[in-house]
């Protein structure tokens, strides 16, 4: 009877475990194959059924992750996680073979060649994730077969041409990110179909021709970027309809002004970027009912008129860039609200007194180049230098000076030339100027880097060693700037000039790990023109911490040397981390031009130098001649008396 018992409770056992559902055999062969050709054995040891209860790769916390959904008998793969592990290597065939798959990331990591056109066949995707890595070729049409796709990201990769007017049938999409993807061509009219957006971020691509008009109809939109593209204004008023944008970032257009009349129902804005956008006219009041802006920046456009009254009364406001425009009248009284942190409104013909609380401890501020009294700063140095950079007048400098060296960013040093290169370690903020203490030179920063998560910071530092140099400490330190960074030389001698930039690309590593597929771009320009345009310090150099020196030359004719290092919008801007973008520079050095003889007065006082010391050396030569003849006459029939003047200063 126990018998029985026993032989009937493992009969139970056997029957509930041989009714429990199954992998589909093809995925489970096709998950085998992709496991080893992305060389994930050591990280995803699945020797049994994938989809077994309470596996451990299972969880949504598990990386890799595979999950699965099961009916009465079968089970299929659904979810898919392969993410920032550094996995290379091609997209594999078989992983097409995985037809119920809904959610697929394979994000950070550096895969390479085409998306396949196969990808269309898994018409069950919802959420697709490839950004950041290596992909190549062009984006297949196919991927407007997965017309139930939520998310859809391939940021940060080397695709080319244009986008799919296919990508148009995708119209449950919320989420589309193909930001410094590599695209190029006008954006499809097709893509109108896409309602349901919510964020769109597209800066960073070779995208041309107008700026869309359909944009405007994307009313759910909330994150809306289009920065660093050569698409042509004017931003369509139909922008006006977006009333739910969180964060509108829009730059560097070309083509015909736009001014800001789509602004007035964007309420809902904690961030507003138009800047380098070509924009015109005043700044409408409406504005200043956005009582939940953050940070504003309408910099490097061509505003005129008063910055309106109601920018007194941000309650929430943290920066404010209105800098590189033609802005007029007084600066109101009361825009340093309470919150407010930074405030740059250099280079604009603003007049008048500086608005209250300008002294408050945490603040920075740039005037550079406008017309404020500012005997008030407690940078007296700083004062005299806001007359000094204005474009309609010169410097008065009592230290007259021919040359001058910075360590962007760091301590000073002496090169292994001989080079001093002055200390610029300071502390500088989002809206900031710094004059050196021989005031010789002076330094302006404006922009901050958006959810850096080091905060607030624009140097960077390695401790590794920099290649092709013989100063490598030279180049372990930068300075980094999200938008705008000045280098001024004071008091110049007019004249023509050589000027050295020093650059190494120090946070940014090489393309063995998606840490270091990043792409920096920015542009130089010397004395107002542009010697450098979408410059990558990585790719010219041929590879990360490595030097580079460019050398170009310039003419001081109103006694100032303007270095300026400015973001384009173009380059990526989260690898290896949010915030890392914009200009870099390591040190600058700027002399007097040598005129094929020698004749730069830094030269000519080196030459001096060497000249004194061949004299010196040779009366050396003279002298001990001279003893040892005396010796020598000593010992002879006759004495000759020697004689000897002291030494003559030329």
């Amino acid at each position: 009877m126990k018998f029985v018992s026993f032989s009937f409770l493992l009969l139970c056992i056997f029957q509930a475990v041989s009714s429990q559902p199954t992998t589909d055999p093809k995925e489970v062969a096709a998950l085998s194959r992709i496991i080893e050709f992305w060389n994930l054995r050591n990280k995803l040891n699945i020797t049994g059924d994938p989809c077994a209860q309470n596996a451990t790769w299972a969880p949504e916390t598990a990386n890799p992750r595979v999950s699965c959904s099961c009916d009465a008998t079968i089970c299929h793969i659904i979810h898919l996680k392969v993410y920032a592990l550094d996995v290379s290597g091609e997209i594999p065939i078989e992983l097409f073979d995985l037809k119920e798959l809904m959610d697929l990331n394979l994000g950070q990591n550096v895969l390479g060649g085409p998306i396949p056109a196969e990808i269309g066949q898994l018409s069950k995707m919802q959420y697709l994730s490839l950004g950041i890595n290596n992909l190549t070729g062009t984006l297949p049409p196919e991927l407007g077969n997965l017309t139930k796709l939520i998310s859809l990201s391939f940021s940060s990769n080397n695709f080319n041409g244009p986008l799919p007017p296919q990508l148009g049938n995708l119209t449950s999409l919320q989420q589309l990110y193909i930001d410094s993807s590599g695209l190029s061509g006008p954006i499809p009219q097709e893509l109108a179909n896409l309602k349901s957006l919510q964020s769109l971020w597209a800066s960073d691509n070779q995208f041309t021709g107008k700026f869309p008009e359909f944009i405007g109809t994307f009313t759910e939109l909330r994150d809306l970027r289009l920065q660093g593209t050569s698409l042509e204004g004017p931003i369509p008023s139909s922008l006006r309809n977006l009333d739910k944008l969180d964060s509108l970032r829009i730059g560097d257009l070309g083509g015909a002004d736009s001014s800001l009349d789509f602004l007035g129902n964007q309420t809902s804005l904690s961030i507003l970027i138009l800047r380098n956008s070509r924009i015109s006219g005043q700044i409408p009041d409406e504005i200043g009912t956005f009582l939940k802006l953050q940070l504003l920046d309408l910099s490097f456009n061509k505003l005129t008129g008063n910055i309106p009254s109601s920018f007194q009364n941000f309650p929430l406001l943290r920066y404010m860039y209105l800098g590189n425009n033609g802005l007029s009248g007084e600066i109101p009284a009361n825009i340093i609200s309470s919150n407010l942190v930074s405030l740059d409104v250099s280079f604009n013909p603003l007049f008048g007194k500086l608005p209250l609380n300008f002294a408050r401890v945490g603040l920075s501020m740039n005037l550079v180049g406008t017309s404020i009294d500012s005997n008030s700063l407690l940078d007296s140095q700083a004062s005299g230098l806001l007359q000094c950079v204005r474009q309609d007048s010169e410097c008065s400098n009592s230290n007259v000076t021919a040359s001058f060296a910075i360590k962007c960013g760091g301590s000073s040093q002496t090169s292994a030339s001989g080079i001093e290169y002055d200390d610029e370690s300071e502390i500088l903020g989002a809206a900031s100027l710094y004059t050196s203490s021989n005031n010789e030179w002076a330094v302006s920063n404006a922009g901050n880097f958006i959810s850096n998560p080091n905060g607030p910071v624009y140097t960077a530092r390695t401790e590794s060693q920099i290649i092709g140099t013989l100063d490598s400490e030279l180049y372990k330190t930068a300075r980094v700037s999200a938008s705008s960074l000045r280098y001024y030389g004071l008091g110049m001698e007019n004249g023509k000039y050589t000027v050295e930039l020093h650059f190494a690309e120090i946070e940014m590593g090489d393309p063995y790990s998606w840490r270091g597929l990043g792409r920096r771009l920015f542009d130089v320009y010397i004395q107002g023109d542009r010697v450098l345009r979408d410059f990558n310090v990585q790719a010219e150099a041929g590879g990360s911490k490595r030097a580079l020196v460019k050398t170009f030359e310039a003419s001081v004719n109103n006694t100032v040397m303007d270095v300026h290092f400015f973001w384009a919008g173009k380059g990526t801007c989260c690898i290896p981390y949010q915030g890392t973008y914009g200009p870099q520079v390591s040190a600058i050095r700027v002399s007097q031009a040598s005129d094929g003889f020698g004749s730069g007065k830094r030269d000519k006082k080196r030459a001096g130098k060497i000249a004194w010391v061949a004299v010196g050396c040779a009366a050396a030569a003279v002298i001990m001649t001279s003893v040892f003849y005396l010796w020598w006459t000593k010992n002879s029939p006759t004495h000759m008396r020697i004689h000897t003047d002291s030494s003559r200063k030329g």
